[in-house]
């Protein structure tokens, strides 16, 4: 999924020409508090910001010095084919430098940052300079069917061979023409072989792919994704189709959330569209194969054929009408040039997003990247608030607290629209949050969750994220190194004398306790009952944890005794970790620390040289 790059600015003096450079690429302006006046968000530290922004997958053209994008990344350098652009452009707009990604998309922005402002682009991958190409990024509608092959192709010509260019679709390669020729009479030694084509190509070729072929697919209710696989790889041997030329996978609305469907699109790793019943109606004067059945079925006469043609354009052809097995259905559609924008609309995903505690560092790169590519963000003000510039330039919808259940059905009828979606929850979005509501309205019957047949059809995804219960953890030390348990001692949704007979099986059982929700304005008992419950099962002197707001602002941790546990002590953002009788806090120059023993103390007394 595509991702518009962000446009950052450190000081006034850069913030006029990120403007521009914003306006024009229709993009969001993120500017350092205190130094830049206007901007859609404000970050204060700018290495931080850059390098959650990278850790996201957001592509970052910065008006700043180099060094400051190359040293706030430079931690997270790893795998040239998957980070993000980065370019870097000067406060006059004189220059920009594309620092990171050349090959996916940082020549290009730079160019565009270029051309926007009357500039320079600083290109220095070496095929774009000398060749004005890059083998390796072809335009918009072409896929490389040899990546491996490219690097030494472009040695190559670099070195002074010429390119010579086949295959049934080098007439429409225009952007391949701007390379040095080869010389007709040059040996094979002498010459790079480059072929445009839709079958595979030779393999000692740099082959790239037009993507003009559309391959629509229906299926059953449960197709086994194997058979549906071989129908659509037998489908396009037949047709002496690559798969590289294919400009997605089509099918019908209905079936968006079939595996044997999800299966095929990750198999040929190209893109998933649908297409309503109506929509694909009007391809019924195209069809080679209407048929009645069909239509009384799912309310149009051909799914396999009329996706192909619907995504392929009003002046596509069957290049293959549908071909059946006992379960599925094919069929192939040519353009008449290639494809880059894809007609249809993907299949809808909800992303659960834990955030952690709150802050930025404790929030998982994963976390952050769904946050990045979703159009809409939903969930409580608070939470959609911490993610800071993150969330800038996003569709944002706010919901308060005791608005869980609409919350959640909004999420997913939005994903049902095609959309992808981010539904922020802070921790853990499966621990206490709203991971379980989801999956408790998808399992729940249509007449009592209210929900679409729509949105019951989208993709669910989770991210971890780190538990209030980790975060006051880490903060104490290593209170939870033996076995533990987390209970909530909010009765809203769980009657209370479950909420007690849990208290008295963790305190039987000796288990570390964290206490999620200790208190609201009208509940000031039951922590009381279960402090006592566990002082009946461990001493006096067992140590407990108060944490509040750990990772954000007002963050404040305290110790106390079990029997000193008081409710005053506490609020409805603290969480209480109990120990075990095992439990301890031992003093440090920097503070106390509490601890729960593993237990490896006893085993070195009786083994002294075990490992």
């Amino acid at each position: 999924m595509a991702v518009t790059p962000v446009i950052l600015t450190v000081s006034g003096s850069g913030e006029a020409t990120a403007k521009r450079i914003a306006a024009a690429l229709d993009s969001p302006l993120h500017g350092r508090e205190g130094r830049v006046r206007e901007a859609d968000a404000f970050f204060p530290d700018a290495l931080e910001h850059c390098r959650e922004l990278f850790a996201s997958g957001t592509p970052i053209i910065g008006v700043c010095a180099s060094g400051i994008l190359i040293r706030a990344v430079a931690p997270l350098l790893g795998d040239k084919l998957t980070e993000p652009p980065v370019v870097s452009v000067s406060d006059d707009g004189a220059v920009a430098v594309p620092l990171l990604g050349g090959h996916r998309g940082a020549n290009r922005l730079a160019r565009q940052v270029a051309d926007a402002l009357d500039g320079t682009a600083a290109v220095t991958t070496a095929g774009d300079v000398a060749l004005g190409i890059s083998l390796d990024e072809p335009p918009v509608g072409w896929r490389l069917g040899t990546p491996d092959l490219s690097r030494n192709a472009m040695a190559r010509l670099l070195s002074g061979c010429g390119a010579r260019v086949t295959g049934d679709e080098a007439r429409s390669a225009e952007w391949l023409w701007t390379l040095p020729a080869a010389d007709p009479l040059a040996t094979d030694r002498d010459v790079v072989a480059i072929e445009a084509t839709l079958s595979l190509g030779r393999p000692d070729a740099l082959v790239f792919h037009p993507q003009r072929i559309a391959l629509g697919v229906g299926c059953s209710r449960n197709c086994p994704p194997e058979e549906l696989e071989a129908l659509a790889l037998r489908v396009l041997d037949e047709a002496k189709i690559a798969p590289g030329a294919l400009m997605g996978l089509f099918t019908l609305d209905l079936k968006s959330d079939e595996p044997a469907v999800n299966a095929l699109a990750t198999k040929l790793a190209t893109p998933l569209r649908v297409f309503t019943a109506a929509e694909l109606e009007t391809e019924t004067p195209r069809l080679a194969n209407p048929s009645s059945t069909v239509f009384a079925e799912v309310g149009c006469h051909g799914v396999a054929e009329a996706a192909a043609l619907a995504a392929a354009g009003p002046e596509a052809i069957l290049r293959l009408p549908k071909t059946k097995s006992a379960n599925a259905t094919c069929a192939l559609a040519v353009a008449p040039r290639p494809v880059g924008d894809l007609r249809g609309r993907p299949r809808g995903r909800l992303a659960l997003v834990g955030i952690g505690p709150g802050e930025s560092n404790w929030r998982t790169p994963e976390a952050s990247r769904l946050v990045a590519e979703a159009d809409e963000i939903v969930g409580y003000g608070l939470y959609i608030d911490l993610l800071g510039p993150l969330a800038a330039g996003k569709q944002r919808t706010d919901f308060p607290l005791g608005s869980e259940t609409a919350r959640c059905g909004y999420a997913l009828e939005r994903a049902g629209e095609g959309k992808s979606v981010a539904l922020v929850c802070s921790g853990d979005a499966g621990i206490y949050a709203m991971g379980a509501l989801v999956f408790e309205l998808l399992d729940s019957d249509r007449g009592s969750s209210g929900l679409t047949d729509a949105a019951r059809r989208v993709e669910i995804v989770s991210a971890p994220g780190v538990s209030a219960l980790q975060a006051a953890a880490a903060r104490a030390g290593a209170p939870l190194g033996n076995d533990f348990c987390a209970i909530s001692l909010s009765d809203l949704l769980t009657p209370r004398v479950d909420i007690l007979r849990r208290v008295r099986a963790a305190a039987e059982g000796d288990f570390v306790v964290a206490f999620y929700n200790p208190v609201s304005k009208r509940r000031r008992d039951l922590l009381t009952l279960a402090r006592d419950i566990l002082l009946k099962h461990r001493p006096s002197d067992c140590p407990v944890m108060l944490a509040t707001n750990v990772g954000r602002s007002g963050e404040c941790t305290s110790y106390r005794q079990l029997a000193e546990l008081d409710v005053n002590d506490v609020d409805m953002l603290t969480l209480v970790i109990v120990g075990s009788s095992q439990s301890r806090i031992l003093a440090l120059g920097d503070g106390p620390r509490m601890y729960t023993p593993r237990g490896y103390s006893n085993r070195m007394k009786e083994s002294p040289n075990a490992a």
